[in-house]
């Protein structure tokens, strides 16, 4: 009986070993959630990428709907999408803010200086469409990991109030913002303008 025993508990977690890689196999990584979705926007304080001296902290997300966008100039997809965000930017008004890190800067050991990677940005930004009210400069990847980032870009809509309500995987093109991502979009501007409007109907 205790032979058997011991013969059926290798099996079994053999099976569960199967399964988990058999979900992770057919499983697509743009559905991942974000553990920070439905949460504030984790405490930070991280300088301007443009403007080091200038520092911003999570209240830069108070009081208006923002896409939090996480990329950098070695991400290829990062570029492709950049001319769309331009267009939502000047087309509907959205508001986007970089969040920007650099694979190949060490702050530690300077492997890229800070003006090169200036340079870079200013360049791809300049050829492909600048979306961003500005840009975060993650030195240390410890915001993006916070955020449960896995690569880039990866998108994090923001409300009014500070919260992520969505995460999105990959590259936001026409598609993904008619079908996913604007409807949410459109439910937080009027949730922000809601107050403004009541307390206007209330004066009259």
């Amino acid at each position: 009986m205790k032979k058997s025993a011991l013969l059926v508990i290798p099996l079994a977690l053999f099976c569960v070993l199967i399964v988990f890689l058999f979900q992770g196999l057919f499983s697509d990584p743009r559905t991942l959630d974000s553990q920070a979705k439905d949460n504030p926007v984790p405490s930070f304080e991280l300088p301007d990428l443009m403007t080091p001296t200038r520092l911003y902290t999570p209240d830069v997300f108070r009081g208006e709907v923002t896409i939090l966008n996480v990329w950098g100039v070695w991400c290829v997809t990062c570029a492709v999408e950049l001319p769309f965000l331009t267009h939502l930017k000047e087309a509907e008004q959205v508001r986007f803010v970089g969040l920007y890190f650099d694979q190949d800067l060490d702050p530690d050991f300077g492997t890229k200086t800070l003006s090169r990677v200036q340079q870079e940005v200013i360049s791809m930004l300049g050829r492909f469409g600048n979306p961003y009210q500005f840009n975060i400069f993650d030195v240390y990847r410890d915001t993006s990991l916070d955020l449960g980032v896995t690569g880039a870009p990866e998108h994090f809509l923001i409300d009014a109030n500070g919260v992520i309500r969505m995460h999105h995987v990959g590259d936001i093109n026409e598609r993904v913002w008619a079908n996913k991502i604007k409807p949410l979009y459109d439910v937080l501007l009027q949730e922000k303008n809601k107050p403004l409007a009541e307390s206007q109907g209330g004066e009259l």
